[in-house]
């Protein structure tokens, strides 16, 4: 059996064998060689000759650093990558981690600088899934550079900070959810119906601004969801509204109306150019639809949720009602079926209560 992490085993004819990373080929992918031996001992010491002397000999042609490597990388995959999330990771680079590791030559980026720069993050309370990504976006950049230059990977093996369970997103009762409903019918109002219709369809915040008239099809009862607005960076540090195509491939997607829906919405009815939310060419971004949204909780003296707590009442909803989790999953967007069970699906007391019932019920059958 091979030693772990070490890739050192005993083979059928007696002797140890080893093997080690001694080079790449053309397209990036690592080449492997091997030593051997009477004994593991034996084996060991030549491995670790052989992979320090594999080291010495790809530092020698490592002038770069950090820095100069990172801005390769960006071109790399700046046309590989939507707008959005190219400013994602140019924010976190340049905010993170550019401050920290620029300036250093990049065989200086070992795990102990990487470990290093963990602690920091760690004692900025940052959380524990805002720094893994801040890594895996490091991780990207070193196996863009080992696949394009041979450089080696020493940070490929580190760990990324173990995450928190979420804690359970807040969400409203169901007689607030009722009595939520009964306001926003009561005032039709463009905002207030696309605040329904995200309850009704779990459609995302920035999916609802992002609608426009000839996404919906009353006649058939059929929403498309094929866009959705977002709020991104500037290379300046400013800001900027932008429209694109939806979070992934599968959150474009048809969603039937529910039939108390269609009503509301002919009431409001523009111009099939027009924004839902404006009945204008006129974009609402999602920070103003989360702040209305405040303000209706407020006045109806209602408990604050996010706004993006309407997306999980109605996963949760719908599966009490008996949807099967496939098409829920699909009319959320979701791009499998865990992700709809393990982030959306809440389960109260209330209900917890109500199954255990079912199942005592079976004991008295």
């Amino acid at each position: 059996m091979a030693k772990r992490g070490l890739n050192i085993y005993k083979r059928k004819d007696g002797r140890w064998e080893g093997r080690y990373k001694s080079g790449y080929t053309a397209d990036g992918k690592a080449k492997y060689s091997s030593v051997y031996g009477k004994s593991y001992s034996a084996v060991k010491n030549r491995l670790d000759k052989k992979r320090a002397e594999f080291i010495d000999n790809t530092d020698r042609h490592c002038k770069c650093t950090v820095g100069e490597i990172i801005n390769k990388w960006l071109v790399a995959v700046k046309n590989k990558v939507k707008e959005s999330t190219l400013a994602n990771y140019t924010m976190k680079l340049k905010k993170h981690i550019l401050p920290y590791f620029s300036g250093i030559k990049y065989d200086k980026l070992t795990a102990d600088s990487l470990n290093a720069f963990i602690s920091v993050k760690i004692s900025e309370n940052l959380s524990e899934k805002y720094i893994s990504d801040i890594v895996v976006l490091l991780k990207s950049v070193a196996i863009f550079a080992q696949r394009n230059y041979g450089y080696v990977n020493r940070i490929e093996c580190v760990s990324l900070p173990k995450s928190k369970k979420c804690p359970e997103m807040k969400m409203l009762s169901a007689a607030d959810q009722s009595q939520l409903r009964s306001v926003l019918a009561n005032d039709p109002n463009s905002s207030n119906v696309g605040i329904l219709l995200s309850a009704a369809t779990g459609i995302r915040i920035g999916e609802l601004c992002a609608l426009k008239w000839r996404d919906i099809d009353l006649e058939k009862s059929i929403l498309t969801v094929n866009r959705t607005v977002q709020r991104i960076s500037n290379s300046d540090g400013g800001t900027r509204l932008i429209v694109t195509s939806p979070k992934s491939a599968s959150s474009v997607r048809q969603i039937p109306l529910p039939d108390f829906i269609v009503p509301y919405l002919r009431e409001i009815k523009a111009a099939d150019d027009c924004f839902l939310l404006s009945g204008s060419s006129k974009i609402v971004e999602p920070r103003t639809m989360q702040y209305r949204f405040k303000s209706i909780l407020k006045k109806a003296k209602l408990p604050y949720v996010n706004f993006h707590a309407l997306r999980h009442m109605f996963a949760t909803n719908c599966i009490a009602l008996g949807f099967d989790v496939k098409t829920l999953s699909e009319i959320l967007g979701h791009s499998s079926v865990q992700v709809t069970l393990n982030r959306y699906v809440h389960s109260s007391i209330e209900r917890k209560k109500s199954c255990m019932k079912l199942f005592s019920d079976s004991f008295a059958a």
